[in-house]
C-alpha cells in the first residue's frame, strides 16, 4: 500500500493500513480486497456493482470496515451496500471515502448505503469523507443513506466531512419503529469555493419511537452550505433537530429544519443557530499564549469535535 493510501485510511478509518476481522476495500471504482468473519459475512452483488452484508443475529463488540480509495483522476464511482444487522446484534460499521486526484478530471464517489437494523439490534455507524491532491479535477462525494430500524433497535450515524471535498450532495432518509432509537450526528467544514448540501427525512412512524438530529458545521472562504432535516412524527414519539453554523469570510449558510406532526402525542422541537466566533473567545486563549490562528483552530476544532 502506497504512503498516500496509507495517509486517506488514516483519515477516513483511523487506520494506515488492512482491517482486522471483517472488511472490504474498494479502490478505484473496484472491488481489491474481501474478509468476512465468523459472525459477519460480506458478499459481492451480482447485479450492480457494491456488497451485501449480513451480521448474525446476537453478535457482539464486532466492527466491518468498508473504506472506498480514489487515487486516480477522472474516475467516476456508483456502489451500492446493503447491511443486514441481526436481531440482538451491536456492532460498529466504519465506512468513508478519500479522494486523491492528482489531474485535471473530476473524480466522483457516489454511495448508496441501505440499512436494516433489526429487532433490539444496536449499530454504530461511522463515515468520514475527505479529500486531496495536487491536481485541479474536483473532488466529489455524493453518499446516500437508507436506514429502518425495527421494533426497540439503536441505531447511532455518525457523518463526518473533514476537509478537501469540492461538491457533496448527502441524503439521509430513515424510519423508526416501536421503542426504536436513532441518533444522527453530522459534522461539516467546508473552504474555498466548495458547495455542501445535506437533506434528511426522518420519520418516526412506531409508538415511543425517537430520533434526534444534531448538525454542527463551519463553513469558511466562499464556500456553500445547505441543511435540509426533516422530522416527521406520525405515531406517539419525541423528535429533536438542532442545527449550529460557525460562518467565516464571505461564506454561506442556510439551514432549514422541520418538524410535521401527524399524531396528537408527537413531541417534536426544531432550533438552528448560524453564527462568527465571538472574539472574546479568541482574546481568552491568545492570553494563554496561542497565536489568532491557533486561537481560532482550536475553537473550530472543538466545535466539530
Amino acid at each position: 500500500m502506497s504512503a498516500i493510501e496509507k495517509k486517506i485510511l488514516e483519515q477516513i478509518i483511523d487506520l494506515h493500513e488492512t482491517p482486522q476481522g471483517a472488511y472490504n476495500l474498494r479502490k478505484n471504482g473496484e472491488g481489491v480486497e474481501r474478509h468476512s468473519s465468523a459472525n459477519i459475512e460480506i458478499r459481492p452483488k451480482k447485479d450492480k456493482p457494491g456488497i451485501d452484508i449480513f451480521v448474525k443475529p446476537g453478535t457482539k463488540g464486532e466492527s466491518v470496515h468498508i473504506p472506498v480509495i480514489i487515487t486516480e483522476t477522472g474516475i467516476k464511482d456508483l456502489v451500492y451496500n446493503t447491511f443486514d444487522i441481526g436481531e440482538g446484534a451491536d456492532v460498529l460499521v466504519v465506512a468513508g471515502c478519500g479522494i486523491h486526484n492528482p489531474g485535471q478530471k473530476t473524480s466522483q464517489h457516489d454511495g448508496v448505503h441501505n440499512f436494516i437494523v433489526r429487532k433490539g439490534a444496536r449499530m454504530r455507524y461511522v463515515e468520514k469523507h475527505y479529500g486531496q491532491g495536487e491536481g485541479t479535477g474536483k473532488r466529489i462525494l455524493n453518499p446516500q443513506t437508507i436506514i429502518e430500524i425495527e421494533e426497540g433497535g439503536t441505531a447511532e450515524l455518525e457523518l463526518v466531512q473533514i476537509r478537501g471535498v469540492d461538491s457533496t450532495k448527502r441524503t439521509t432518509t430513515a424510519k423508526v419503529h416501536k421503542n426504536a432509537h436513532l441518533v444522527v450526528t453530522e459534522r461539516m467544514l467546508t473552504h474555498g469555493e466548495q458547495l455542501a448540501e445535506s437533506e434528511m427525512i426522518i420519520e418516526l412512524v412506531g409508538e415511543n419511537a425517537a430520533a434526534q438530529v444534531i448538525s454542527r458545521s463551519v463553513a469558511q472562504d466562499q464556500s456553500k452550505q445547505v441543511f435540509y432535516p426533516r422530522m416527521v412524527g406520525l405515531a406517539k414519539c419525541r423528535g429533536h433537530v438542532q442545527c449550529d453554523a460557525i460562518i467565516m469570510n464571505n461564506a454561506v449558510v442556510r439551514a432549514i429544519p422541520e418538524i410535521a406532526a401527524h399524531h396528537e402525542d408527537a413531541n417534536l422541537v426544531h432550533e438552528a443557530a448560524i453564527g462568527r466566533i465571538a472574539g472574546e473567545q479568541i482574546i481568552k486563549l491568545m492570553t494563554l499564549g496561542l497565536s489568532e490562528k491557533e486561537a481560532e483552530e482550536t475553537i473550530l476544532a472543538g466545535f466539530l469535535s
